[in-house]
């Protein structure tokens, strides 16, 4: 990108109180480097430790920082529409809040975005996770990519740099982490293009997933295939994104 961007940046948080101070600094410490427009967003989620408390004190010390506190937890999809709504710069980037990646790495995203590219996504060089949590997620990453026709490297890296324009012409619906799979597969078909960029991915060091417990994985599954049902069966989006548009969008 030749000129400066306008960007918002935003991290789902909940849970993350011993990470979310750093990544909420990181992330303005790099934004100053790189442009004077900018807003950095928090969505918190229904987090029962201090990560409020460190929230509203960062919010006092940083006039950019705008927190969003919800008691009842959003899920992780609904904390990712709501930040992706509140956005309002051209650029819009997000990871979440528990510091697996570094806010800092936003550096590297940018040379990416050129001119026809719509999304640059990240892909993790390698995974700082558990073991069991590597081969679920190597399971988790194939079995995906064969159902919905993922063209990415990985899908499932939430370090991702947007242009905001792109949600005027898609509409997210879902609460939970399959957010992420709806995201790129609506952006996929309505014809939007992808850059990728190798992002560290870091041990976890404050808290524990909310993803990996097996009643979780469970209802994944289940909307896992409630939304493979709508997206690549009866492909329900295109429709409505086909009323949407004028005849001449359509034929682009």
């Amino acid at each position: 990108m030749d000129k400066r961007p306008s960007i918002s940046v935003f991290f789902p948080a909940c849970n993350d109180a011993g990470t979310i101070g750093s990544m909420v600094v990181a992330a303005i410490e790099t934004l100053e480097e790189i442009t004077d427009d900018y807003e950095v967003i928090v969505v918190e989620n229904g987090s029962t430790d201090y990560t409020v408390d460190v929230l509203e004190s960062l919010a006092k010390r940083y006039d950019r920082l705008r927190v969003y506190t919800h008691r009842q937890a959003l899920g992780y999809g609904g904390a990712l529409r709501v930040g992706f709504a509140k956005a309002t710069k051209d650029l819009i980037f997000y990871t979440d809040g528990d510091a697996q990646y570094d806010p800092r790495e936003l550096k590297l995203l940018l040379p990416a975005l050129r001119d026809d590219i719509d999304i640059v996504n990240g892909w993790k060089i390698d995974r700082g996770d558990p073991l069991h949590r590597i081969i679920i997620g190597r399971i988790y990453h194939h079995t995906v990519k064969f159902l919905f026709g993922f063209k990415l490297r990985d899908v499932d890296c939430d370090f991702r740099l947007i242009r905001r324009h792109v949600f005027d012409d898609i509409e997210l619906e879902s609460d939970s982490g399959t957010i992420c799979l709806e995201l790129v597969k609506k952006l996929q078909d309505a014809g939007y293009r992808f850059a990728e960029v190798p992002v560290h991915h870091y041990h976890r060091t404050y808290g524990k997933s909310q993803f990996f417990n097996f009643p979780r994985l469970w209802r994944t599954f289940v909307q896992l295939i409630g939304l493979w049902w709508k997206l690549v069966v009866r492909r329900e989006h295109m429709r409505k994104r086909k009323k949407r548009l004028a005849p001449e969008e359509i034929a682009r």
